[in-house]
């Protein structure tokens, strides 16, 4: 894979006060892409961060009904991946 192929699977950080609280376990959480597989995101984290990784922990994000005057709709699916690190290892989101 290119390094521009990781960049497609890793969208984002998830930056909440829980997955703040995570980051002193060496947790970090990431939007990634809902086709992604749990290898490919492990191979992704390594090859951007180059950090190594022990544990990956996915979730798929339903859509919850919004709703815009008398037009109703959906959010986006997607999915989250909540990631450990090896003891000792960071990552500097900002």
């Amino acid at each position: 894979m290119k390094d521009t192929k990781y960049l497609e699977i890793i969208k984002a950080p998830v930056i909440t006060e829980k997955s703040q609280n995570e980051k002193s376990n060496g947790k970090y959480t990431f939007k990634v892409d809902p086709k992604a597989k749990k290898i490919e995101i492990k191979q992704a984290i390594e090859k951007i961060f180059n950090v190594k990784v022990t544990s990956i922990r996915t979730l798929n994000v339903k859509p919850k009904k919004r709703r815009v005057g008398r037009y109703t709709g959906l959010t986006n699916r997607s999915k989250k991946a909540i990631v450990t690190l090896a003891e000792g290892q960071t990552i500097d989101l900002g």
